[in-house]
């Protein structure tokens, strides 16, 4: 059985997705951040970094979600989670790297600006960019990464809960979705999957 470490409304959405469509045998665990319950002594011991997704397995936690994906699709070979062609599943492995190096990070940008700056006008002069730059990032994937109807093309992969998780920001970001009509079908396609509505259910609760 594993255990995913999850918040609502961050990135930890994708891989408890990723778990449900996979039907893995697992436990998700709640962590409130806005009582700082990611810092705490005994979830730190869980993963030092302080953030979700952690995955607790037999062998160990894992962070950082394109790891977790590809391991939770490499663990349930028979879900098809990811293309068995190498090649393909390094695609799928670069489309998850930018959207965790690039997009969110232009995301974080708008709250999290303490990471990069101590300046209170650093702070705000970040997040008044951040509608520029996650516009930027979607119409990239809208024009050239995005085959459909899913991210690798006919096969559902772990691309598309990543991709669901991140897109769900757009409008609280400032990003205009009308003006991305791949990306919105995208997001309607997986919001109809029963897997999705389940765990949306769950961590809205």
């Amino acid at each position: 059985m594993f255990k995913l470490y999850y918040a609502p409304g961050t990135c930890a959405l994708a891989s408890h997705i990723a778990l449900e469509e996979a039907g893995a045998s697992y436990a998700a665990e709640r962590l409130d951040f806005k009582n700082s319950q990611q810092t705490t002594p005994q979830y730190l011991a869980i993963n030092p970094k302080g953030r979700v997704p952690a995955l607790v397995t037999d062998r160990g936690t894992l962070t950082e979600t394109p790891a977790v994906l590809a391991y939770i699709a490499q663990s349930f070979p028979q879900a098809r989670l990811v293309p068995d062609d190498p090649f393909a599943f390094a695609q799928a492995q670069a489309f998850n790297s930018y959207l965790c190096s690039t997009v969110h990070v232009s995301h974080a940008h708008k709250m999290r600006g303490y990471r990069w700056a101590v300046e209170e006008s650093s702070f705000a002069d970040m997040k008044r960019k951040v509608p520029e730059t996650m516009a930027a990032g979607f119409a990239l994937i809208e024009r050239d990464m995005l085959k459909g109807p899913w991210v690798m093309g006919e096969q559902y992969t772990i691309c598309d809960p990543y991709l669901f998780t991140i897109g769900l920001w757009l409008e609280a970001d400032g990003v205009d979705v009308t003006t991305l009509p791949k990306v919105a079908a995208h997001r309607k396609r997986m919001s109809e999957r029963p897997a999705v509505q389940k765990v949306l259910a769950e961590e809205r609760a």
